[in-house]
């Protein structure tokens, strides 16, 4: 994997909150996902990058489901609430990434299929570099999360491991 920018790099944390971490999950667990997750965030964090947490919440509620929190240690220098799967959709992400010069986004978080999958392919058509971290990304399905890795993600990213991503930010 060739080096990476920090300066010009975000990682986005998607849904890593309390009610979806704790769901079944495969091929990886969720607390090793958040685990990750946090490892990246602090590389990208001390390399100079920018770290975005995005969080659903479910449109027309005067109160969200119990759980509805990030997990705890999950913090980010943007946050960005999202009404869909996608974080990009009516949200002002990529506007915050361009006035900040980001061009690269690695993206981790649950589910696979769901809000990673769906911010993927958007942040590839906005012209984005996309990197996908395959161990801090996780589906409620272990065949669909290996079909996203095998028939998907290599078409509109790179894909790589958590260690693969660190050592590229240095």
């Amino acid at each position: 994997m060739e080096k990476l920018d920090p300066r010009r790099t975000a990682l986005l944390l998607i849904d890593l909150m309390t009610r979806i971490v704790e769901q079944a999950t495969a091929p990886h667990s969720g607390s090793l996902v958040v685990a990750r997750c946090l490892a990246l965030a602090e590389a990208v964090r001390r390399a100079g990058g920018l770290v975005v947490t995005v969080r659903v919440e479910r449109p027309g509620l005067a109160e969200q489901p119990p759980g509805s929190e990030l997990v705890e240690g999950v913090i980010g220098d943007l946050e960005i609430v999202k009404g869909t799967w996608g974080a990009f959709h009516n949200t002002g992400l990529e506007e915050a990434l361009r006035k900040r010069g980001i061009d690269t986004l690695i993206i981790t978080g649950i589910a696979t299929n769901f809000g990673v999958e769906q911010t993927a392919r958007f942040a590839d058509e906005f012209g984005f570099k996309v990197i996908l971290p395959e161990d801090a990304v996780t589906a409620l399905d272990a065949r669909a999360h290996q079909f996203a890795f095998d028939y998907i993600f290599p078409r509109i990213a790179t894909v790589c491991t958590t260690a693969e991503a660190v050592t590229a930010l240095h």
